[in-house]
């Protein structure tokens, strides 16, 4: 239903509930025999055969994807770093001689269904040169590089965004995608599964406002397409003319353009090929989507890679399913790794944007902590007690919703079955931040709600200025410069250089004054553990730099605000003054964040006019903590060591080749700071005045609440009465082919198979026109290690949980005041074997995930679905599988607790 359909009236409920029998996909189910159904499912054909079907009607597996790689098991090495492979070539690139690129918006449109519909279709692939495209294979190339700019500049999308599935429109590649398999398809333009149950949920009452088109493409020279969607328009603050970032890339072509930015990891290195580099819209710089509270939007997604399976250079996988970590998002639009679509076809992701606690919380839109941050003048929908189109006033919009639920930083990334590591690795990685009454990017806007964060002050919301996000993650490289994984190793891959951005080791200009970085790791198996350090002139610094440099180093002090994209209750100061995991030593971690396992995000504040800071000095991010092999980390490296070269990877020559020797080369500095002048006045907030209590002090300002506490007597004795599971992360009954497996509620362990649901929380409500008053469903779940001395950083999809034990004990003050989405699990000081947390499932219903984010290890089936089921549901939601002729359905089967879990109450503490 469009807005102006509804504009000062409450829209109609959507139906809410199973679908139909006569919908292809109504629940069915459960099995007579559930025991010999979750038997049969240990011979059936793999979920996504459909994914990798080769000429002649045959089904390929994941050999048939790894024959291009060049280093097969067979020219594979021992070395650690990176993983059985070689050094990766510089190609003469030296440290911190390159400027790091920022985030380019994609940028959003408003959603009109009376705009005239686009005039050029989705490009169909085509022979080109080298690197862009292939000359001589369609079926191995992608749309050219000027087609697609052409495409995605153009406004609009055609055909419009439906409520269900678009089952009518054909594939538009179904020429070509015919000509490699040699027979006839009937897969369509869209590839999301079709019916009720992968329908929109609630799509009247989050009908999206606004939309953008993206592609995920092979590598390709940046066209500037983006350019008009960038909030400042290079034109205001550090992104204007005289600003730190009006040159994007340090490049004389790149003033206020990204047009001429080739994917390189450092201009000295070779651009990256097509089929080595798979990147939202094919280009650099990475991307990220700023979205805001209460604005529902559209992604439509295209996929542009090769038709051929084998056209990837030895890893990754033609077919996507993307995945908003960790949005609260129906599930036909979180990315399900069994709901990919295929080359030539797009996915319409509808994400709400909404508080959770929508349905039961402040329905009637009066917390004025709860709102959409605006220009004035513009115009949202709002649910409230009178609905209908608001207009901001005074910068805002209040909505519905518990705002101690409101999020911060996430990053949305491929989700394919089997293939997630591969395809995020090569490129399938975006960041998105969320913006909101709290936290709205703009430091000068004091109306006692706004955190007032720092940000910058020339656009009323979403100022990029001081706020920077850094997506950090190893790679590697073979010795042509292009980017190469090992697919064959399921312990977890390694690589050998830590980027930044996707650069190696660049410098960025800062100002003196106070500044937020969002700090991303999107590695596939490394955990980091950041330290920040100051340069000195002489030997007056806590630590020494190498013998004869004449300077040494002193650790920076920070505070930590946000931990996996939630702000915290209260800002963990890094600065020495606490004893913040209650080891007796305050100085552990005094510049140096806590361990970061893979797709956590830590938002720090770190002011560089302060604790000696000035202009004129570099300070440098430096990673401290070594790994040998995927299993987990090693051990911490002391800072002293690190920073006067006792420890320093270097490359040595042996019988196989060259290799690593004397460490850890991911261990050392990997991204310069270069303080610069401030003239303005800093107007972000200062982060000590909302510290936890200390000794002798009492704590200061909230920033934004928990939802529960665990110490609060009313909340233990709420989680005394509450369902509680169980899941157990190791490698029981595991095989050779998919080592990993997850026992749920002390049952077996079993791979990863997409139509076999291991949990089953229902909702407590559906939604109603006036909301209800109560707390929905609430869980507690507890994590824990296998053993065998491995690590495993375990998401779970959908909802935050609130830490009340790690290892029995409270948690550390970083997780204490936190709500979480991942959750790390292992033997290092910082983590222990088992992790309790509670958790809510309110809004929506649908099929979800839960898995070990060490990407390899899910991949190797350390994954399972669970689902989130309508009040009172019986039947079971069936499973879709794709294929080039559509997505068909087939029965689920539920393990026996998936509805019961194993007991009642927390077991912790």
């Amino acid at each position: 239903m469009a807005l102006d359909l509804y504009a000062a009236v409450a829209v109609p409920l959507d139906l809410f509930g199973p679908p139909p029998a006569d919908d292809p996909s109504h629940f069915s189910g459960p099995p007579k025999n559930s025991q010999a159904a979750l038997e049969a499912l240990e011979t059936a054909a793999p979920a996504n055969s459909g994914a990798l079907e080769l000429p002649n009607g045959v089904t390929g597996d994941r050999d048939a994807t790894r024959v291009d790689n060049v280093l097969p098991p067979s020219r594979q090495t021992s070395f650690n770093y990176p993983t059985n492979g070689q050094p990766s070539p510089l190609f003469g690139a030296q440290p911190f001689s390159q400027q790091m690129m920022l985030f380019e918006v994609f940028g959003l449109e408003k959603l009109d269904p009376t705009s005239p519909p686009q005039s050029l279709p989705f490009p169909a692939p085509s022979l080109g040169a080298a690197p862009e495209q292939d000359p001589g294979d369609v079926s191995r190339s992608g749309p050219s590089g000027a087609d697609l700019d052409d495409f995605l500049g153009q406004p609009g999308l055609a055909p419009f965004p439906t409520q269900y599935a678009d089952t009518l429109d054909r594939n538009p590649w179904s020429p070509e995608i015919e000509d490699f398999l040699h027979r006839n398809i009937a897969g369509s333009a869209e590839g999301r599964p079709p019916g009720m149950g992968w329908s929109h949920q609630r799509w009247n009452e989050f009908y999206p406002q606004v939309e953008i088109k993206t592609a995920q493409a092979g590598a390709r020279t940046n066209g500037g397409v983006r350019d008009q969607y960038q909030r400042h328009q290079y034109g205001e603050g550090e992104f204007g003319p005289g600003g730190l970032y009006y040159n994007t890339a340090g490049l004389p072509y790149t003033n206020g353009t990204t047009r001429g930015i080739q994917p390189r990891f450092h201009p000295n290195m070779p651009v990256q090929d097509h089929n080595a580099l798979w990147t939202f819209d094919g280009t650099f710089p990475p991307k990220l989507m700023m979205v805001r509270y209460g604005q529902p939007i559209l992604m439509r997604h295209y996929n542009a890679l090769p038709i051929d399976p084998a056209a990837n250079r030895g890893f990754g996988l033609h077919t996507i399913t993307t995945h908003e970590h960790n949005g609260h998002t129906p599930a036909e639009s979180d990315g399900y790794a069994s709901a990919f679509f295929f080359p030539g076809q797009y996915y319409d992701y509808r994400w709400p944007i909404q508080l959770a606690g929508y349905d039961t919380i402040n329905t009637s839109a009066t917390d004025p902590h709860a709102a959409f941050p605006c220009d004035d003048g513009e115009t949202l929908w709002v649910n409230d007690a009178h609905p209908g189109m608001k207009t901001c006033q005074n910068g805002k919009i209040q909505i519905r919703g518990d705002w101690r639920e409101t999020m911060s930083t996430h990053w949305f990334h491929d989700h394919m079955q089997d293939f997630t590591a591969q395809n995020v690795y090569k490129g399938n990685a975006a960041m998105m931040n969320y913006y909101s009454a709290v936290d709205r990017g703009n430091e000068a806007f004091d109306d006692g709600v706004n955190l007032r964060l720092p940000s910058g002050t020339g656009l009323s919301w979403g100022n990029r200025d001081y706020d920077v996000n850094l997506l950090v993650a190893d790679k590697a490289w073979d010795q042509q410069g292009q980017l190469w994984f090992n697919p064959f190793n399921t312990d977890g891959f390694l690589g050998d250089q830590v980027l930044v951005n996707w650069q190696y080791k660049p410098w960025f200009d800062v100002r003196a004054r106070s500044y937020r970085f969002r700090i991303l790791n999107g590695s596939v198996s490394r955990y980091l553990k950041l330290a920040i350090v100051r340069e000195i002139k002489g030997t007056s610094g806590e630590f020494q730099g190498p013998k004869g440099s004449g300077v040494s180093y002193a650790r920076v002090p920070f505070h930590m605000i946000a931990n996996d994209g939630n702000i915290m209750e209260h800002a963990v100061p890094f600065d020495g003054t606490m004893d913040l995991d209650r080891d007796g030593n305050l100085k552990d971690h005094f510049g140096i964040l806590p361990i970061q396992g893979i797709a956590e995000r830590y938002d720090i504040v770190v002011n560089f006019a302060r604790n000696g800071v000035k202009a004129g000095d570099k300070l440098y991010f430096v990673n401290v903590l070594e790994h040998e092999t995927g299993k987990g980390a090693k051990q911490e490296i002391a800072l002293a060591d690190i920073l006067s070269e006792k420890y320093k990877a270097v490359i040595k020559q042996t019988s196989k080749g060259p290799a690593w020797d004397k460490g850890d080369p991911g261990v050392g500095r990997f991204l310069e700071l270069r303080v610069q002048p401030y003239s303005g006045q800093d107007l972000a907030m200062n982060p000590a005045d909302y510290e936890p209590a200390k000794p002798g002090k009492a704590a200061g300002k909230v920033m934004i609440p928990l939802t529960l506490h665990a110490d609060n007597a009313s909340d233990r004795q709420l989680l005394s009465q509450t369902r509680h599971r169980s899941f157990e992360f190791g490698r029981s009954n595991g095989t050779d082919e998919t080592p990993w497996t997850i026992k749920t509620d002390g049952g077996q362990g079993y791979n990863m198979d997409p139509r076999r649901i291991s949990a089953a929380p229902q909702l407590a409500n559906g939604p109603t026109p006036a909301g209800y008053a109560g707390a929905g469903t609430l869980e507690i779940w507890k994590i824990k290690n296998g053993g065998g001395g491995w690590s495993h950083p375990v998401h779970v999809h959908f909802e935050e949980g609130v830490i009340l034990s790690r290892g029995g004990l409270p948690p550390p003050e970083w997780e204490k005041w936190a709500r979480k989405d991942v959750y790390r699990i292992g033997e290092d000081s910082e983590t222990q074997q088992e992790v309790e947390m509670a958790v809510h499932f309110r809004e929506f219903a649908g099929t979800y995930m839960e898995h070990c984010h060490n990407t390899q290890h899910e991949d190797n089936s350390m994954l399972l679905r669970w689902d989130i089921e309508h009040p009172g549901q019986v039947q079971l939601m069936p499973t879709p599988l794709p294929s080039w002729d559509g997505v068909s359905y087939v029965d689920s089967v539920a393990l026996p607790t998936f509805r019961s879990g194993d007991g009642t109450g927390q077991t912790s503490r």
